[in-house]
């Protein structure tokens, strides 16, 4: 994991104006007694000076965890993660570079992610979406799932596409097919 984790979060935070990203490293507090000390994990962003990680910013500290993750996962691979809503605390640009980053992870690994997100940069990136509603009217639960692969990448969906609201634009350049398919929780009344 220490010789990888430096490795990965080059990856989620180089950019253009900072094209070799940012530093982390994992260090053993106490080197003579590793298994009765912990481990120190430092993360410098790109352009900043070092600092304690209790200092950096809610993003900058969600990009170093994600750092951490996938770096533990290089060494010992889980077959898919779940993510849930892991860009909370971050701007565009960084929920691009973690969205960029976890897409070519699932690309070149046998690595599955279930991403929990409420911002469309993730969306434009999936293979499909699945969306979970409130059947008002048998107060029951239910599910969409859209599959992406079919429009190429060329097709830009928006979020009022895909979940219910008219757009006649794209409805000329791609015609969505979804039909709502019952979950486990759509048996099950709403209380």
């Amino acid at each position: 994991v220490k010789e990888n984790i430096d490795d990965v979060y080059k990856a989620l935070t180089k950019s253009q104006k900072h094209p070799l990203g940012g530093n982390a490293y994992l260090n053993l507090e106490d080197e003579e007694k590793p298994f009765l000390s912990g481990i120190k994990y430092n993360a410098m962003p790109p352009g900043k000076r070092f600092r304690d990680m209790d200092q950096l910013s809610g993003g900058e500290k969600t990009v170093a965890a994600l750092a951490l993750l996938f770096a533990i996962h290089s060494c010992h691979p889980a077959p898919f993660f779940v993510l849930d809503e892991v860009d909370a605390a971050l701007d565009s640009a960084n929920v691009n570079k973690v969205s960029n980053y976890v897409r070519s992870r699932t690309r070149e690994e046998a690595l599955q992610c279930i991403v929990i997100s409420l911002k469309d940069t993730f969306y434009h990136k999936a293979d499909a979406l699945v969306g979970i509603y409130k059947d008002q009217e048998e107060e029951t639960s239910g599910s969409l799932t859209v599959d992406l692969s079919q429009y190429g990448k060329n097709v830009k969906l928006s979020h009022s596409a895909i979940f219910g609201t008219q757009d006649s634009s794209l409805q000329d350049s791609a015609e969505l097919k979804a039909s709502p398919t019952p979950s486990r929780s759509s048996r099950k009344r709403h209380r």
